[in-house]
């Protein structure tokens, strides 16, 4: 198991776990059910940049890792609110690869025309650390860190 990040540091204000089949229908799930971990706290830009990253995430995994597997194939997803920071990880069930050697090679062949592979250098910039790492139980775990300064005051 991937261990949480600031598991030490701040506790944890909020923690929840998500099973979605392989489908692109399944991201108005998934968003839906990630804008229910939403924290005051939490500046709004860095939640939009946040849902961005999710978004990217699960569609990777079900267009890229997924791809040719069953519609009934699961994505795990789980999602960390701590006083600083969100953490998000997203199991898929693909083939493993060097996750900055591949950001590498894509920024080297950047085609600003080409129809996909922005996702993973957009994950990259607007995650704080992020890492792709195969479990032990033949999954890959991407994790995604975005930390922020939490909001004090109160919104209307």
């Amino acid at each position: 198991m991937i261990e949480l990040k600031n598991s030490e540091k701040l506790p944890m204000l909020k923690k929840a776990e998500l099973q979605v089949n392989t489908g692109l229908s399944g991201l108005s799930w998934v968003l839906s059910w990630f804008s229910q971990l939403y924290d005051s706290r939490i500046p709004t830009s860095v939640w939009i940049r946040c849902q961005l990253v999710l978004a990217e995430s699960f569609t990777n995994a079900v267009r890229h890792a997924h791809k040719g597997k069953p519609p009934d194939w699961p994505v795990e997803i789980e999602v960390a609110v701590f006083a600083e920071s969100l953490e998000m990880r997203i199991w898929d069930w693909g083939e493993p690869f060097d996750l900055e050697q591949k950001i590498k090679d894509m920024s080297e062949q950047d085609d600003i025309d080409s129809p996909g592979g922005r996702g993973l250098k957009l994950i990259r910039d607007i995650g704080d650390s992020i890492s792709y790492q195969r479990t032990s139980d033949g999954r890959n775990c991407l994790s995604i860190v975005k930390n922020y300064s939490p909001c004090l005051n109160d919104r209307k």
